[in-house]
């Protein structure tokens, strides 16, 4: 159940409960795809950074280690040892990311597995029992993600098609939460809105799919090449046809500056593998902007990452002692910086919802953003 606190123009400030804890909105996810974040960080690890809400992914993990495996250990908190919510996406998106191993059908997709070849085939009911499999707090309909650009013709039988999907998902869901072995009877199920950068296409979709009353909405789609003007667009266009008394979603998105951005438009929910990613590859973030750890200049910078960060890393080691572990390759390395990078995160969620129950939210957005403007 979502709670709207307070509103700041369009900002929103909630609470969202949950079988497995309540999350505080805006929130970001920290991206576990295997079950795991990458770059060795544990659960303990996330709790210490502020990580409300894991997010990881249906498709991958039905290949590995398989979601009957995860099943008979308990479900994906006990196997993860995460006792805060999970979100799991649909398998959708790998419609999108493996576009050149699947066949689209009424029924569902057709994939080759990226790991071994093997046929294999996702629709909603198959999405949803695998969901249930895992135990996830929340499951991700199941839908196309359409690339960008797409003709018009096509982004409107897609969306057409996903409607009739997310129908399936809910009946589905509803029978497995009724079942009597079922792990977790209480799976939350978030539609989401398809549309490419078709406004009228968005706004429709929005208002089938707000006559659902599911338990949250994703706007799906986007980051997938548009420009940024072209995805706050479509978000000014959407949120306002989402349901206010449901928490909104944006899928995979993004840098700092889009989630500050989209957050005045109104998204409670955001995910990006980029802070982990980035932080694998020495690329940090700061207070003042991205660093990147392997530049000369840091051979014998004895200052940590960020000075103004509470992050375990901050405290306890300093830009020139990483960049040695990159250059030596050794693993530390990439821990360090994905533990800063997911703090520098969670920390900046949290100072979103504070500025919001200040009212102020729109002076902490200028003043960040002129700040991460400033030379490094």
């Amino acid at each position: 159940m979502y709670k709207l606190l307070k509103k700041d123009g369009s900002s929103r400030r909630g609470e969202f409960s949950t079988p497995h804890g309540v999350v505080q909105t805006p929130v970001f996810m920290n991206v576990g795809t295997l079950a795991a974040i990458k770059g060795a960080v544990s659960t303990e690890d996330l709790k210490e950074i502020g990580c409300q809400i894991e997010l990881s992914n249906t498709y991958h993990l039905s290949l590995r280690p398989g979601d009957e495996v995860i099943r008979k250990l308990g479900g994906l908190h006990k196997f993860m040892n995460w006792d805060r919510p999970i979100l799991t996406d649909s398998g959708g998106f790998q419609v999108f990311s493996l576009s050149g191993m699947r066949k689209i059908k009424e029924e569902g997709v057709y994939f080759n597995s990226h790991i071994d070849g093997r046929k294999i085939f996702m629709g909603p009911e198959e999405s949803m029992r695998i969901q249930s499999n895992l135990a996830s707090t929340v499951a991700m309909a199941f839908d196309e993600c359409v690339e960008n650009p797409a003709p018009k013709e096509y982004v409107e039988d897609s969306v057409k098609r996903t409607t009739r999907w997310l129908k399936r998902c809910k009946t589905e869901i509803d029978r497995l939460n009724s079942m009597p072995h079922t792990i977790n009877n209480k799976q939350m199920l978030f539609g989401i809105n398809q549309g490419g950068v078709y406004d009228d296409i968005r706004v429709e979709h929005a208002k089938i799919i707000s006559d659902m009353d599911l338990d949250g909405y994703a706007i799906g789609g986007l980051a997938v090449g548009e420009t940024h003007e072209e995805m706050y667009r479509v978000l000014e266009k959407v949120v306002p046809n989402l349901p206010e008394n449901k928490p909104i979603y944006l899928m995979g998105v993004g840098t700092p500056a889009n989630i500050l951005e989209s957050v005045e438009r109104g998204v409670d929910f955001f995910d990006c593998v980029m802070p982990s990613r980035n932080g694998r590859h020495s690329h940090v973030f700061t207070s003042y902007g991205v660093i990147h750890l392997l530049n000369a200049k840091y051979e014998l910078d004895d200052n940590p990452i960020d000075s103004e960060c509470s992050c375990p890393t901050c405290k306890n080691y300093t830009r020139a002692y990483i960049r040695h572990l990159f250059k030596a390759k050794e693993m530390l390395a990439m821990r360090l910086c994905v533990i800063h990078n997911l703090h520098f995160y969670n920390n900046l969620m949290k100072e979103i919802r504070e500025s919001i129950d200040k009212g102020n939210f729109s002076q902490y957005k200028k003043e960040k953003l002129e700040k991460w403007n400033e030379t490094v």
